[in-house]
């Protein structure tokens, strides 16, 4: 994968499927936390309000890159409790026809406590998600002219789309991020063999480098692109150029303009945007304030999957900040 361009085909992104109970702790996590009683943790924290809405990294991604003009297809699995969320997504322009709803079992669920310092404390359950390794991408809607996007997932499953990537000759992104505190460290290295990104924020990726023994300067002679983002400081774009020698691009996150009120998701926005303008075949530096515009959207609003904005007022968020860019014009 390069800033001259993505495949031709769809993108197809993989991950979980999920309901988020998003809660709010109006402290700081960090001051309940006694450094010489970690080894007999036991913490509560009361919470000021709930909210329950749809989530999970896939369909996160996907509906990012809907916003942004994009057509993808979803392979994903649901319960039977997600076809009123099947739909949304099909009208927000998800390709749906690969997400399947299981009628036996719930969909997964996200519990997730935020502090005022943005800090999260969460809990997973797989539900309908440990379906997803009965999944296949050997599907006719599905080539070597596609982009797969393997994000968090049931582990079994990400092993799978891995795999068949590699055989298939499907170019992909590995996205273990939320997963790598349950993959091992030869789990970890084995999604990385033969991607074409690997991106997780900063303390994932400092978790793959000690599972896996690797520098991050050894991670990135695995990959062509290493993404690592770093929340309010931006992002890092790790790739060979043209030369065929390693090149490290600084990204800044975007101005807030308005209140943070969730960080829930807004890595998958960020992702979303990272990947549609690599797909519009714009330069790492575009492509990524892209995913930095996206990422602050998501920021301001309460749940993973923001508001739909019209392209036009995306672009004119990113010149705001970022000044004018002639080349977002693929955009509109």
């Amino acid at each position: 994968m390069s800033a001259s361009g993505t495949p031709a085909g769809p993108v197809v992104v993989t991950g979980s499927v999920a309901f988020d109970y998003l809660m709010r702790f109006p402290g700081h996590f960090v001051e309940h936390l006694m450094p010489d009683r970690l080894h007999r943790l036991s913490v509560s924290f009361l919470v000021d309000d709930m909210r329950r809405v749809p989530g999970g990294c896939g369909p996160n991604i996907a509906y990012g890159l809907a916003l942004l003009g994009e057509r993808p297809l979803l392979l994903a699995s649901a319960g039977n409790d997600a076809a009123a969320y099947r739909d949304a997504l099909g009208a927000a322009g998800v390709d749906v026809s690969a997400l399947v709803v299981h009628p036996d079992v719930a969909t997964a669920s996200f519990f997730v406590s935020t502090d005022r310092d943005q800090n999260q404390i969460a809990t997973f359950y797989a539900g309908a998600m440990a379906r997803a390794r009965e999944l296949s991408l050997r599907d006719s809607r599905i080539g070597s002219d596609s982009l797969v996007i393997v994000s968090p997932n049931d582990p079994e499953a990400m092993r799978r789309y891995t795999e068949e990537c590699r055989d298939l000759g499907i170019p992909f992104v590995y996205d273990p991020s939320q997963q790598v505190a349950r993959l091992t460290g030869a789990e970890l290295l084995e999604g990385v063999r033969g991607a074409a990104m690997l991106i997780a924020n900063d303390y994932e990726i400092g978790i793959v480098s000690q599972k896996s023994g690797l520098s991050v300067e050894a991670l990135e002679e695995r990959v062509p692109v290493l993404v690592t983002t770093h929340g309010a400081e931006g992002s890092t774009i790790s790739f060979r150029n043209a030369a065929n020698r390693r090149e490290r691009l600084r990204i800044p996150a975007a101005p807030l303009e308005r209140e943070a009120l969730d960080p829930t998701g807004v890595g998958d926005a960020f992702r979303a945007g990272l990947l549609r303008g690599l797909r519009l075949r714009l330069p790492w530096e575009v492509a990524g304030r892209i995913g930095s515009v996206a990422a602050s959207v998501s920021l301001e609003a309460l749940g993973p999957q923001p508001a739909a904005y019209s392209r036009q007022e995306f672009v004119a968020r990113y010149e705001r900040h970022f000044g004018a860019e002639p080349r977002l014009a693929a955009l509109l």
